[in-house]
């Protein structure tokens, strides 16, 4: 690759480079940006439309953004500062977003009130209202539509006296199509699956199955049977092989060990262990930064790696620790440990603008990791702050004190779980509000996109195969942004001087 030569020479001088130290070259392109394909993998199973990953952590994913992240086409990873069952009920959430087939509805007994049913609605915050209706027998026997709820000025009748008992059903075995066709020729909205005792084995809903028979998202990252696609974050130990039964139970897409030391033994011990009741379900292990740690992870079976050991703009690990690798030469000594093998790379923190996801993936990754450049997102978990004419929202490292201070999870990661006295390697802050998610990430794939146009590359492998790289000087970097002007109006993809820029 054009690049060995680039990276060989740095080596030779004992230099390691980040975003800001590199450039890629430019050269002859055939294609335009709109018709460039941008289809990569997060994990050996686990593909994505965009190449965009939202990081694990308590003020980036929870169920709102993994959402709008799988909808978009990317994948959002569910942090793990939550109990094992708030983080499967999280994946759940992702998953029955938008479903063809639900394969564990939500259902409801006939003896419960309207008002009880509506009050486990707001405590379970269910965006949806229809629900089958069981005896306590668990066995069918009506449906529970809104209709019936705004048709009801009675909350205290019960939801028998509610339902709707003409309802179309068929069997588990009925295909998206079949669905569609039945539920079509009969205007319903619902069609419970149900075998011959009864019992419900799932759910289709009219307006997700017309999504996926019309193709009207062609754009979202769905699994086989129509749902998003969400991942999760887990531990090592037994703790994290009981968190991780509970995610899988959740239909959970792929389990991220999440340390911040991945080439070590308990890591590896929890991902055997993984791979020797669940093989089915793609792990992605990390985080590393060295070429010899990736081919060890790979050679214990990880489906993917994430890398990235102190880039983050919250994390204090390579001043606190002494340890890690500017991001760019880590991404590419690993991918070069490991070309071959078609095991995908996560590059994980340190992007600050767009060009930065094209650098990285140049330099061998198959997606980018993102903490601080979705943070400010309206669908990030938090509210609004206004502080100096402007809004912000609240970002903190996974390591930062108070993180640690909330939650084992987080001391775990940073191998702290029975320290008394705690050593954070990571702060805590704001960052500015951008907005909704869909509207920030236009901006991230139009360069990524534009980029790619200027190396030439048609594809996320073709980047990787054409990238080239300059090494930039001090001057380099300060000729690349903005100069000589008093910037009076931020764009959108450029923080300008109210950002952080050199």
């Amino acid at each position: 690759m054009k690049k060995d030569a680039f990276f060989a020479k740095m080596d030779n001088l004992g230099l390691a480079l980040t975003y800001d130290d590199v450039r890629l070259k430019s050269g002859y392109s055939e294609t335009m940006p709109h018709e460039i394909s941008i289809e990569s993998k997060f994990s050996r199973n686990v593909p994505l439309k965009i190449p965009l990953i939202s990081a694990a952590m308590d003020t980036v994913t929870e169920h709102r953004l993994a959402t709008e992240m799988a909808f978009l086409g990317g994948l959002g990873v569910i942090h793990r500062n939550l109990t094992p069952e708030r983080q499967a009920a999280e994946v759940v959430r992702v998953k029955n977003h938008l479903n063809a087939r639900i394969e564990k509805p939500t259902c409801v007994y006939e003896d419960e009130t309207i008002e009880q049913l509506i009050n486990k609605r707001d405590e379970e915050e269910l965006t949806f209202h229809s629900f089958p209706v069981l005896d306590r027998e668990n066995r069918l026997v009506g449906i529970i539509t809104k209709n019936d709820f705004d048709f009801c000025d009675q909350p205290s009748i019960t939801v028998k006296e509610a339902m709707t008992t003409q309802v179309i059903k068929s069997h588990p075995e009925t295909t998206i199509a079949e669905a569609y066709d039945m539920m079509f020729k009969n205007k319903k909205k619902l069609l419970p699956l149900v075998d011959k005792e009864g019992f419900v084995q799932g759910l289709y809903v009219f307006s997700d199955v017309q999504r996926v028979i019309t193709g009207t998202s062609p754009n979202c990252n769905t699994d086989p049977k129509g749902q998003l696609r969400v991942a999760a974050a887990i531990g090592t130990g037994e703790k994290a092989l009981e968190r991780a039964r509970h995610l899988i139970k959740a239909n959970v897409d792929v389990l991220v060990i999440d340390t911040a030391h991945g080439d070590s033994k308990p890591v590896f011990e929890t991902l055997k262990a993984i791979k020797r009741t669940h093989s089915r379900i793609d792990v992605v292990v990390g985080n590393i930064s060295e070429g010899p740690s990736a081919r060890r992870l790979i050679d214990a079976g990880a489906d993917g790696i994430k890398i990235g050991q102190g880039p983050g703009s919250i994390c204090t690990t390579r001043i606190i620790a002494g340890i890690g690798s500017p991001q760019v030469s880590a991404v590419y000594q690993c991918s070069k440990a490991i070309r071959g093998s078609g095991i995908p790379l996560c590059a994980d923190g340190g992007v600050r603008y767009s060009g930065d996801i094209t650098i990285g993936i140049g330099a061998g990754a198959d997606s980018v990791m993102m903490g601080s450049m979705l943070a400010g997102t309206l669908e990030s978990p938090g509210s609004k702050i206004f502080l100096n004419g402007r809004q912000w929202k609240y970002y903190r490292g996974m390591g930062s004190l108070s993180a640690m201070l909330s939650s084992r999870s987080s001391r775990e990661r940073y191998r702290q779980k029975d320290i008394e006295k705690l050593i954070p390697e990571g702060v805590e802050g704001m960052v500015p509000y951008k907005g909704k998610l869909n509207d920030v990430l236009v901006q991230y794939i139009g360069g990524l996109r534009s980029g790619m146009g200027y190396v030439g590359a048609a594809d996320i492998d073709e980047l990787h195969e054409k990238a080239d790289f300059h090494r930039i000087s001090a001057s380099g970097r300060a000729e690349s942004h903005p100069h000589n002007i008093q910037i009076t109006k931020e764009t959108p993809n450029y923080p300008g001087q109210s950002g952080s820029q050199k």
